[in-house]
């Protein structure tokens, strides 16, 4: 009997990085898997390989030892169905909103249709900006920016979205609100989400699972299944369960940072 393969997998994956001072082992033995439509976050202290792990799912770099696989294929090259949304939105300064989000295809094909407008407004719709598709990057807040970013992220509508850090560099009311305003755009058209954070009650919040990894080189320590109704909202910040979770987990990265 087949079975569906992972939308994400990963078998026995080191990565070493060659350095002006020597050899880095940045991973060692990664196993893990996503399945489709399946929100992961990972945490970990700085440097274990977090970001790592999403640059080797979308084909940035290839592993040094193992296997990583995208749908039960390995990856060996970017791939248009994975989106990635970065710490900096990296918009281009002189583009407005929607020539910002239609970039990507305009980079791959060297044009943008009016169909690929259409469907870019609606999509800045659905990141809260409508109304802001004529504005340019330096006119907007940093939430603003990182809605398009995004927004460009989903304009390909890639079945995997990769998100390093997305919201750190915001301050925490906008983060909790980008929070909020991510899990209710994936609500609405579920995706397969790697989330890569350094927030404990975040990655509670947003995640079906957290996955913990160790110092570097790192690997997966802990695999925590969160069993937390959805949809979520700002009463789940206050319920035990969610508490008793983040506990967890910072007993958890603290015993190991000890």
């Amino acid at each position: 009997m087949s079975t569906t393969p992972p939308a994400i997998g990963f078998s026995g994956v080191g990565q070493v990085f060659r350095t002006a001072s020597g050899a880095l082992e940045a991973l060692r033995g990664v196993d893990m898997t996503i399945g489709r439509h399946e929100f992961v976050a990972v945490l970990g202290p700085s440097g274990c390989g977090k970001s790592t792990l999403l640059r080797l799912t979308s084909g940035l770099i290839r592993p040094t030892s193992g296997t990583v696989s995208v749908f039960g294929l390995p990856v060996a090259e970017p791939r248009d169905d994975i989106g990635i949304v970065f710490q900096k939105p990296t918009l281009l300064p002189w583009a407005n909103v929607e020539d910002n989000v239609v970039f990507p295809v305009r980079h791959k094909t060297g044009r943008g249709t009016a169909e690929d407008r259409a469907n870019a407004r609606v999509i800045i719709e659905k990141v809260g900006l409508a109304g802001f598709e004529a504005r340019l990057p330096a006119e907007l807040s940093g939430g603003m920016q990182q809605r398009v970013g995004i927004a460009r992220a989903l304009f390909m509508n890639p079945d995997i979205l990769l998100m390093d850090e997305p919201f750190s560099a915001l301050d925490a009311l906008t983060r909790e609100e980008m929070g909020f305003e991510l899990l209710r755009i994936w609500e609405a058209q579920p995706k397969t989400v790697m989330f890569i954070t350094h927030s404990i009650s975040e990655a509670v919040l947003l995640a079906d699972r957290v996955l913990v990894m160790s110092e570097r080189p790192g690997h997966i320590v802990e695999n925590l299944v969160i069993d937390l109704p959805r949809p979520r909202g700002i009463e789940t910040s206050n319920q035990k369960a969610m508490h008793d979770y983040v506990g967890h987990l910072r007993g958890l990265l603290l015993k190991r940072a000890a």
